[in-house]
């Protein structure tokens, strides 16, 4: 009896992985209507990202959120984040979206979470996301695009996930585009505006 319960538990947890396995997307196009992606399930990563900065003065509290898989997507999962250097680094930031609690959840996806260096996600990048909320609050209106960077020389982990090599991240407000590049490394400098490209 417990060989048939082992049994049955192994094929339910493999079942999914083997399903997918067979059927994985080079790109899935989502519009979580705060956010638009372009996902890789094969990558288990997104590759593009698009939002307008909602709310910059937002108090809305992330308290017991954490990152959640979506069904109909394959994405990374908590094991591709466990015991590394990989932060769970929302693409599109929360605190630029935290005027409800409903909106803040949304990117908590796993579609909207990157494997980013924990140094980089902590520090320079989230300077950044701060420069554009107060761009926001001048400005009526702030997109940002991120584009993640990958090539065949990407880590790849045990757990399946492909690790970015860095980020474009290009910010429109007014008449005015700043563009910036990040390897997905540690920060030489926590002054964001050495990453903009010229």
């Amino acid at each position: 009896m417990n060989k048939i319960r082992n049994l049955i538990t192994i094929v339910l947890l493999i079942l999914p992985t083997l399903l997918f396995s067979q059927k994985l997307r080079d790109k899935v196009h989502i519009n979580a209507g705060i956010y638009e992606i372009i996902y890789s399930e094969v990558l288990e990563q997104p590759l593009w990202v698009k939002y307008v900065v909602k709310c910059p003065n937002g108090d809305a509290s992330r308290k017991g959120m954490d990152f959640y898989l979506v069904d109909s997507v394959k994405t990374s999962d908590p094991l591709d984040y466990y015991n590394n250097e990989y932060d769970k680094g929302h693409m599109a930031p929360a605190a630029d979206f935290n005027c409800t609690r409903e909106m803040l959840y949304k990117t908590f996806s796993y579609l909207n979470c990157s494997l980013q260096n924990q140094d980089l996600n902590r520090t320079t990048w989230r300077l950044l996301e701060a420069r554009e909320r107060l761009l926001a609050g001048e400005h009526p209106v702030v997109v940002v695009e991120i584009n993640c960077v990958f090539s065949k020389s990407s880590i790849k982990l045990p757990t399946g996930a492909t690790v970015p090599d860095g980020y474009y991240k290009t910010i429109k407000y007014g008449n005015k585009v700043e563009k910036y590049y990040f390897k997905n490394d540690k920060p030489t400098t926590l002054d964001y505006s050495k990453y903009l490209l010229k």
